[in-house]
């Protein structure tokens, strides 16, 4: 998955990936109209829980071709353009991968005025190598996707890094939880492992797909900002370690009796665990499940990740399995009986 292209609303090729995966193990693979790909384990069962990890990552999108053969863009998603300035590039066109370089003006030929001034999408520029705009234009087309140059590195610790980990990882932890979830004898919930889309423009794919299955319970994995890195108050931002396990986030996002079903579970089966708090509607999927329909009991379980929404996105792999392991054991102790009602 962390090879493949997932910008917002260009999902198709990580969805086949996820597709062809999650059929060796599922009751059945669906994919919805907005492109939402859901693989269920125990589909009758009477608890419906849906897990959600989403599948689209940040990119830029091609506006234009210009006179020479230089490609202009805008964003797909939130980016900080100093993360985009000497990077590797793909151009994601109907005939395949272009690469690109993303560049500006060296800073020789800056004035002391463009130095002190922040970077801006606009000065900013697609490079693929063409001799001039009939070249470029046989190649790329307007609206065609662009990520960063793809790919992981391992490192130290059992730390890994590269783009779009945001949200792969969250993705994996679904997928590989019902996996694991499957191999149980005893099943009791009906498992929905969702691959979102467009969640990074405004959590669309969680809504779509969350009104499909109409779930009783909804936990959506997707990653937190470590603070485990200089210049990050922990004091403002909470105590979060890579390495450390996932991180259970209490707040009014998400429901308490789930909350400490998670937190329970990880006691019970010493899985390590990490709490964080977040006052507000969370920015990620478990925001739109909450809300679906007539409410679901919703929780969010975060993956610690240094340097969010760039090419090197740092995260633990023994997190991730952590993650994948909680939920399947969270999905085996769920009963017909249970309430998640807040204060039933």
């Amino acid at each position: 998955m962390l090879n493949t292209p997932s910008p917002s609303g260009y999902e198709a090729p990580v969805q086949d990936v996820v597709r062809e995966y999650s059929a060796q193990f599922a009751d059945k693979v669906d994919t919805d109209f907005h492109g939402n790909v859901i693989a269920s384990v125990n589909s009758g069962g009477n608890v419906r829980v849906m897990m959600a990890g989403h599948c689209d990552q940040i990119g830029l999108l091609v506006t234009q071709v210009d006179e020479m053969g230089f490609i202009r863009c805008q964003t797909i998603g939130g980016w900080d353009p100093v993360q985009l300035v000497g990077q590797k590039m793909s151009i994601w066109t109907k005939d395949g991968d272009i690469p690109a370089v993303i560049s500006r003006k060296p800073i020789h030929l800056l004035t002391d005025a463009e130095r002190k001034a922040a970077i801006q999408l606009k000065d900013l520029w697609l490079d693929i190598g063409a001799k001039d705009q009939a070249e470029a234009k046989k190649l790329v087309q307007v609206g065609d996707p662009v990520t960063l140059q793809l790919g992981m590195q391992r490192m130290q610790n059992n730390l890994a890094f590269g783009p779009k980990m945001d949200d792969t990882t969250g993705l994996w932890v679904v997928i590989e939880a019902a996996r694991r979830y499957g191999k149980l004898s005893d099943k009791n919930c009906a498992a929905f492992a969702v691959s979102t889309v467009q969640e990074e423009i405004g959590l669309r794919g969680a809504k779509t797909s969350a009104y499909g299955i109409d779930p009783h319970i909804g936990i959506a994995v997707d990653v937190t900002h470590a603070t485990d890195c200089p210049t990050i108050d922990r004091g403002e931002r909470g105590e979060v370690y890579l390495g450390r396990g996932p991180v259970i986030y209490r707040g009014p996002n998400m429901n308490p009796k789930v909350v400490a079903r998670l937190i329970e579970v990880a006691e019970g089966n010493d899985i390590p665990y990490q709490i964080a708090a977040l006052g507000k509607a969370a920015p990620n999927d478990s925001n739109a499940i909450q809300t679906t329909r007539g409410g679901v009991a919703a929780g969010l379980v975060a993956i610690p990740n240094r340097y969010m929404h760039s090419a090197v996105e740092t995260i633990s792999l023994d997190d991730i399995d952590h993650a994948a392991t909680l939920l399947a054991k969270f999905l085996h102790s769920v009963q017909d009986d249970d309430d998640f009602r807040p204060g039933m």
